[in-house]
């Protein structure tokens, strides 16, 4: 047996248990999904199984790792080399001042001293490329890669040491699914020819339908069902589980339906008679030979033979039109340029050339001035809720922010009203108002993070994967919220997300991204039941079948 857990129990303070009396099994070679909502414990019982607990959290039962109790071993060697941990946010694995190639020899040294640099250097280089990552990349810095590649990095590095055990803590939350198909694919062939356990700690049900031998629910700090990945699915015993695989958004390409109740795309021309301009949608924004490349490597001789070298496409001449109150959704792989089209739509980053014309405005041409009294009616809602507040600051405080910085209220006190309401909007308890950050579940703060954006009563939001770092069930119910304040307040989204089953269920058009460029859009329907690309088919093909529930 290689990992036995028996009566776990883990308590931070006074409060309750965070995880109550957990017990299980993991044998070698084989792979546990650990599911439930956030808050339930998941992530607590994997740090407990390296002894990553806070000073202040006590726990009480027995962790057996290779027969041995973990309880005696001293922090070091073990925990690397015979276990690896993936954290579910990449940023706080990598330090922002050491390059990737840093990070990897550091990790080595301290438990290969012997390892020459040659060699170190050769095994980071087999890791990186294990995650699809170019190992010329390695000498940059954590922020000059995007979310999904960060995340590759943090599990080449989790790989490097070859654990016996791999715990993986929501390890493809920023990944797309092409990309996450590949790592898990790759994770189980290492699983299997090396003996190794997995314990992925997820909400992403389909990851573990596909990946996983075995699944444990977990519910309120206890484990509350076990079973096979089939039994669960196909017939799952506790009411929690039920309501859980119940709130699952399921990708059905044969029978695409989506929510929303308008379809937004040009009606064609059927004769000679010209259409009706009328019934045309009106274009919000705008887009036309955006591009932004960056400099991430290459020396001065290099780009004299090759002008390219070193160059990312981050964007490369795309061209989008965004139709008044529609949902237009953008896909691609981790990378692909997503993000950076989002941000430079709003001008957070400035693109090297091209137009952006936001109701019949040029973006582009304006001047920081004029640009920030434009940015009250463009807003984002951010991947990570937790990234993007401060943590000094109050939740009343977070949401009325934008009210103070567009001038829209004259103080504080003025802007308790607006912001009592859209609170209220977003189904939050007023008393949420005075407590901070780290008082509220990742469902809530996404909550929050959609008031702060809609307290300016904006007419573009872009949400830049609003819903990747929820679990199933606050998923749906965010989707929903965002779609009931669309029609309320008449926005426009654009929805940058990596899960099909998501952009099915939500957006009315959307563009397939790849390598900067925009490869292929139309209406969700069109592209998802009727792809023209391999790309876009390829990214259909990886996407996990959830079985059903009988």
């Amino acid at each position: 047996m290689l990992l036995e857990v028996d009566n776990l129990t883990v308590h931070y303070g006074e409060a309750p248990p965070a995880v109550d009396r957990v017990s299980f099994q993991l044998q070698a070679g084989e792979a546990l999904g650990l599911i439930g909502e956030s808050g339930c414990g998941k992530s607590t019982v994997g740090r407990s199984l390296i002894n990553l607990l806070p000073r202040y959290a006590s726990s009480e039962g027995t962790v057996y790792i290779d027969g041995e109790a973990i309880a005696t071993k001293k922090d070091g060697a073990w925990r690397g080399e015979k276990v690896g941990l993936i954290f579910q946010d990449p940023m706080t694995r990598l330090n922002p001042l050491m390059s990737i190639e840093a990070h990897g020899l550091e990790l080595l040294n301290s438990h290969f001293p012997k390892l020459s640099t040659t060699s170190a250097k050769q095994r980071l280089k087999e890791s990186l490329q294990a995650v699809r990552i170019d190992p010329s990349r390695a000498k940059q810095y954590p922020h000059e890669f995007s979310g999904g590649m960060r995340q590759r990095v943090a599990i080449a590095l989790a790989l490097l040491l070859n654990p016996v055990l791999l715990i993986a803590d929501e390890p493809t939350t920023s990944l797309d699914v092409t990309v996450a198909t590949e790592i898990l694919k790759e994770l189980t062939e290492l699983r299997r020819s090396r003996g190794m356990g997995l314990l992925l700690v997820t909400h992403d049900l389909g990851m573990v339908a596909e990946y996983c031998d075995r699944i444990a629910v977990m519910y309120k700090g206890a484990i509350v069902e076990t079973g096979t990945v089939t039994n669960i699915f196909t017939n799952p015993q506790h009411p929690y589980t039920q309501s859980l695989l119940r709130s699952v958004l399921h990708f059905h390409p044969e029978a695409l339906e989506t929510i929303a109740s308008v379809d937004h795309s040009p009606t064609e021309a059927t004769s000679a008679t010209a259409p009706d301009k009328s019934t045309e949608p009106q274009v919000i924004v705008k887009v036309s030979h955006l591009k932004k490349h960056y400099v991430t490597g290459g020396n001065f001789l290099e780009r004299l033979t090759n002008p390219e070298a070193g160059i990312v496409k981050a964007v490369d001449g795309i061209d989008l039109e965004i139709y008044a109150q529609e949902c237009f959704g953008i896909i691609g792989e981790s990378g692909s340029g997503k993000s950076t089209t989002g941000r430079a739509i709003l001008q957070l980053i400035k693109p090297d050339r091209g137009s952006v014309y936001f109701n019949g405005v040029d973006l582009t041409s304006l001047a920081p001035q004029q640009m920030r009294k434009m940015r009250s009616q463009m807003q984002m809602i951010f991947q990570d809720p937790k990234a993007c507040f401060s943590p000094k600051m109050t939740i009343f405080r977070s949401v009325a922010d934008p009210l103070l910085i567009h001038r829209l209220v004259p103080n504080l006190e003025a802007a308790r009203e607006p912001v009592a309401k859209i609170l209220e909007k977003v189904g939050l308890d007023l008393q949420l108002a005075d407590r901070y950050p780290s008082d509220l579940s990742g469902g809530q703060l996404q909550r929050v993070a959609i008031a702060r954006a809609l307290i300016t009563n904006p007419k573009l939001v872009i949400c830049d994967e609003p819903v990747s770092m929820l679990d199933a069930s606050i998923q749906s119910q965010v989707l929903q919220l965002m779609r009931d304040l669309q029609q309320e307040f008449k926005l426009t989204y654009i929805f940058i997300t990596h899960d099909l089953a998501v952009a099915q269920f939500f957006c009315d058009r959307i563009a397939v991204m790849r390598k900067g460029k925009i490869v292929e859009q139309g209406t969700t329907q069109a592209v998802l039941t009727n792809p023209q690309q391999v790309y876009t088919k390829s990214l259909i093909a990886s996407i996990p079948r959830i079985p059903q529930v009988h």
